[in-house]
């Protein structure tokens, strides 16, 4: 008898136990049935809560942000080594995860909670994680986490409450992934860089028309990978993914890109341009495969949250299998390139080409407003609308240029040269004073916006002319060669005609202001002495007079020419700082 009260007591023991442990690892997601997501503190609280639980989960703060709290890492790994370099010495699959880069849009962050605890209790999820570590940024946008609220994602259906998609300093940290404006960008950088992720995918909720699909992605370009991993991303992985997802009920396509908040037309929808100020704009530069999963703002945010964690367990089942494959790729694509000898900096969408896709949407209709007594757009619901369109995803160069062998770039411009060592890049200092023979940019013309933007007026449609000159460089200047792993970042920010150059962030700014100027009555009496003495000069301004009528009648006009074609004139101005080295000869470098 006392045994059957013995076993009795451990069975209840048992049951209870793990009733305890099923309600401890249950989210607040799960707990309110799909209504609610977590705050920061909670969330941070359930992953210690994960890693002190299971061997197998680790989390870790990395760095700081904006706002002064840590950046958090959690990673799961079924081998229990959490060290970036030795997970790679291994030859193991790193799969990366960005959740609240717009903590307004926090489906990423409760579909990873769960993803984090099911990975570590679940053997038959597990069986596809021997080759794969799983590291994850729970909240990217700490500060704007931090500012909940309820209002301000009007469009949005649930959940309760969340965050705002500016960070403490306003700024969205989903453009500054080349400017580094944030301290959590940064942050952000240093771990990228240190574990060098094969797929990264990023999680947000979108904006726009209405329509039938939960789930839309915007994938890297392939175009941009280029070689056999852009066509591998282009014909094989999304091709499966939109299988797999299928198998899970879900019918996913490419990023609705629509202006108007209309249903596609016979035009069909381009694809998002991600240039590298975007996250998956700047995972092309290390030959990452880059998703940003946008769930759709109107479905239920249960919803939501289930269709983000089936596309990345889509994804960790892609990369169990194709995983190999995916490492021999992007690192034959990483050889090939640093050995390009043009490279593409401008891109043009090609409609010749096109994909037909199967879009499900909804009748639009204008119908009366009540509000304003105009008419206002309307999605009929009532009448479901499925159709083929056309789907642009080829892109061609529309610029190129030519890899020089070095960039030759002053130590005083100290801030370039630390953004570009943060992102890998491999730089050498002269050991002497030297005179170098160089190419020259000149900026001849670009164009600003009018109006700020994430705090910058940034270039655009910028025109260079070319000069070659000799140079004084000094000891400790830095001279960047071409040939290495990160040459797609280095020709993407060093070359001012690029989208996303450091230039076109304003971070050379002070070249485009003239430091010294002439007074017309003293440069007159110089002016005409420079004209006698100098008979293509005199021949070069006497037939601007003939040919442009402006400058005929300006005198101002016809001194600036005389000025800004002789030795007063500063050689600095307009003169792009960043010089490109061609010669195939060995500097005095260390």
């Amino acid at each position: 008898m006392k045994n059957y009260y013995l076993l009795l007591f451990l069975l209840i023991y048992q049951m209870s136990f793990a009733q305890n442990n099923r309600a401890k690892l249950t989210t607040k997601f799960e707990k309110t049935r799909g209504t609610e997501t977590v705050t920061y503190e909670e969330g941070i609280a359930y992953l210690q809560m994960l890693a002190k639980t299971f061997k197998t989960i680790q989390l870790q703060e990395v760095g700081t942000t904006d706002i002064g709290k840590p950046l958090h890492l959690a990673i799961f790994s079924l081998s229990q080594d959490f060290d970036p370099k030795s997970v790679k010495a291994k030859k193991q699959n790193v799969f990366m995860i960005n959740n609240a880069i717009h903590p307004g849009e926090p489906d990423g962050v409760d579909a990873s909670l769960m993803l984090f605890r099911n990975m570590a209790t679940d053997k038959k999820l597990q069986a596809i994680l021997k080759n794969t570590v799983v590291i994850m940024i729970p909240f990217f946008n700490v500060g704007g986490t931090m500012n909940r609220n309820s209002y301000s994602r009007a469009n949005q259906n649930g959940p309760k409450a969340y965050g705002f998609r500016g960070n403490s300093r306003n700024l969205n940290l989903n453009r500054d992934f080349i400017k580094l404006d944030a301290k959590n960008t940064h942050t952000f950088v240093d771990i990228f860089q240190s574990w060098n992720p094969d797929v990264y995918i990023e999680n947000h909720v979108s904006n726009g028309a209405d329509y039938q699909h939960v789930l839309t992605y915007l994938a890297t370009q392939a175009d941009k990978l280029g070689y056999e991993l852009g066509d591998y991303l282009r014909n094989k992985m999304i091709p499966d993914l939109k299988r797999k997802m299928k198998q899970k009920k879900w019918d996913i396509i490419p990023y609705v890109n629509v202006y108007g908040n209309r249903t596609p037309n016979d035009n069909g929808i381009p694809q998002f341009f991600d240039s590298p100020r975007y996250s998956s704009g700047y995972t092309t530069l290390f030959h990452s495969l880059g998703f940003i999963n946008e769930t759709h703002m109107l479905k239920p945010f249960k919803q939501r949250v289930e269709a983000t964690y089936d596309f990345m367990l889509s994804m960790l089942d892609h990369m169990n299998r194709n995983g190999l494959q995916i490492r021999t790729m992007r690192e034959v694509t990483a050889n090939k390139l640093s050995q390009l000898e043009q490279h593409t900096i401008g891109w043009k969408m090609d409609r010749t080409q096109f994909d037909e896709i199967t879009f499900k949407g909804y009748t639009p209709k204008m119908i009366d407003s009540k509000v304003t007594g105009k008419k206002r757009l309307f999605y009929d619901r009532s009448q479901p609308v499925t159709k083929k369109i056309k789907y642009y995803n080829v892109f061609k160069p529309s610029l190129t240029v030519k890899s020089p062998e070095a960039y030759i770039i002053s130590k005083a411009w100290y801030n370039v040269i630390d953004l570009l060592k943060k992102n890998g890049v491999k730089v050498k200092q002269l050991t002497q004073d030297k005179t170098i023979e160089v190419d020259a940019y000149y900026i001849t013309d670009y164009k600003s916006y009018t109006r700020p933007f994430e705090g910058h007026y940034v270039h655009y449609a910028t025109k260079v002319k070319t000069a070659q000159q000799k140079i004084k460089f000094y000891k400790g200047d830095y001279v960047v060669y071409t040939r290495q792993p990160a040459i797609r970042y280095i020709i993407e920010t060093l070359e001012p005609q690029a989208t996303d150059s450091f230039f076109s962030w304003n971070f050379f700014d002070t070249i485009l202001q003239q430091k010294e100027g002439f007074s017309s009555y003293v440069f007159e009496d110089i002016a005409e002495k420079l004209l006698k003495e100098n008979p293509d000069l005199r021949k070069r301004f006497e037939t601007k007079k003939q040919q442009d009528a402006k400058f005929r009648e300006s005198a101002r006009q016809q001194l600036t020419f005389i000025y800004q074609n002789s030795p007063y004139y500063e050689k600095e101005h307009m003169r792009y700082p960043v010089f490109r080295y061609v010669k195939n000869q060995s500097l005095p470098v260390k």
